[in-house]
């Protein structure tokens, strides 16, 4: 399918959605999409989605990743914000860009790396984000085939957290498989609005606060 990328125009907010896109044709879009900024992709099985962010996304993207690294940080373990990176496997034909994904278990792996290839052996990232403001549905299926084992998904409300299973299907859960026994579903989405009464730095004060001296299982509030 050829359509021209130099007219191409997604609104903040939208998504075009490309069919029968074969291998060598995605990556030529990618490498020209690449160029423009804003605009994030997922290919899977012929099908390519190209995306533009609200400026809430963003806002609520960065916020979560601030609060993942507090918890990371004083829980004392070594990770890696792989942000936004790109990832390909041209074994599954797919391609992706999370909205944001963590190296934590597996961050001894890919230290010092200037690049990730899953295809040269490398493991997907161990926890990814999506914020899901103007997408009804994360492509679960594209996940899978990365073999990412865990999926945080927020849809500027609530916090859903979803665990790869055996047979290669997710399952929501209550906790996460990196922190067991946080309360993050309720949590999370806690603390990013008393970002917006508070201000970031207060709000990552308290949180770091509450990480501290939480109990497992313990109430945010």
């Amino acid at each position: 399918m050829q359509f021209n990328l130099h007219q191409l125009e997604i609104l903040p907010g939208q998504r075009l959605i490309v069919h029968d896109l074969d291998w060598d044709a995605f990556r030529q879009v990618f490498g020209e999409l690449s160029e423009r900024r804003g605009l994030r992709v997922h290919y899977h099985n012929g099908t390519l989605e190209i995306m533009s962010s609200l400026p809430q996304h963003d806002y609520d993207r960065n916020i979560i990743s601030d609060l993942i690294q507090t918890l990371l940080e004083e829980l004392g373990r070594e990770f890696c914000n792989a942000g936004s990176a790109t990832f390909f496997n041209r074994n599954s034909g797919s391609g992706l860009e999370p909205d944001l994904c963590f190296y934590i278990e597996h961050e001894p792996v890919i230290r010092g790396k200037s690049r990730i290839e899953l295809d040269g052996g490398d493991p997907p990232p161990d926890l990814v984000l999506e914020i899901d403001v103007t997408i009804a549905e994360t492509n679960y299926a594209l996940y899978a085939a990365f073999g990412v084992p865990e999926l945080w998904r927020f849809d500027g409300k609530d916090l859903s957290i979803e665990l790869l299973q055996p047979d290669g299907h997710y399952a929501p859960s209550e906790e996460s498989r990196q922190f067991p026994s946080f309360p993050l579903r309720q949590a999370i989405p806690h603390y990013l609005r008393q970002t917006k009464i508070d201000g970031r730095n207060a709000t990552l004060r308290t949180f770091r606060e509450w990480v501290r001296t939480v109990s497992p299982g313990q109430d945010v509030n």
